[in-house]
């Protein structure tokens, strides 16, 4: 990835914490001097976003852009990559952002747009993955880092957490254990996009 400035925009929409963890990680890691990478600003669809609170302490720009406000998705992601191109960026995160974006804004960011999913991609892509990975008998699940197509959960890989699922899991005891291998796995990702 090419260039001095490598500005990341992060897109949450509630606690951000793997938006967190990213931030702690550029730090730790210092991503400013070795790939001239930053995490330039977080923007979430929720003004009450409790991860804005957190990236204002940290004295990340913030700003909150309303999906409810908007007649349609179409117009919420113009206004979206509209407040995201301010920023010129290299990479555009999504951390919980809770928003199924139109091909139109993942055509825009091509190449430059990555997601973390709660499960071992390709299986069960969508919502409810954990409570599905139980229900299915699965001995392992997991998170992957992987690029956004315009095909939900489906973009190539960019690494991956294998976690067992242990008997008397419930979704929640599950997810709080993925959730920890997320804070390890997405950071290391986007690292490795910057350092090529």
């Amino acid at each position: 990835m090419s260039g001095v400035n490598k500005n990341i925009v992060i897109l949450i929409s509630g606690s951000g914490s793997n938006m967190a963890a990213i931030v702690e990680t550029s730090r730790k890691q210092r991503w400013q001097d070795r790939y001239g990478a930053r995490v330039a600003a977080v923007i979430s669809n929720k003004a009450a976003a409790k991860g804005l609170v957190w990236a204002q302490d940290q004295g990340i720009e913030t700003s909150a852009l309303d999906h409810t406000a908007y007649d349609s998705r179409e117009a919420f992601d113009a206004a979206l990559m509209a407040r995201i191109d301010r920023y010129n960026p290299a990479l555009v995160v999504l951390a919980g952002f809770m928003r199924i974006l139109t091909p139109g804004f993942v055509q825009h960011y091509e190449g430059r747009l990555v997601n973390i999913h709660p499960s071992l991609l390709p299986a069960f892509a969508g919502l409810k993955t954990h409570q599905r990975a139980i229900e299915m008998g699965c001995r392992f699940a997991g998170a992957t880092v992987h690029r956004v197509t315009s095909e939900l959960d489906h973009g190539e890989i960019l690494d991956q957490a294998v976690v067992p699922v242990l008997s008397g899991d419930t979704p929640e005891i599950l997810a709080a254990r993925v959730l920890a291998q997320e804070h390890l796995i997405y950071p290391r990702a986007i690292e490795r996009l910057l350092s090529v």
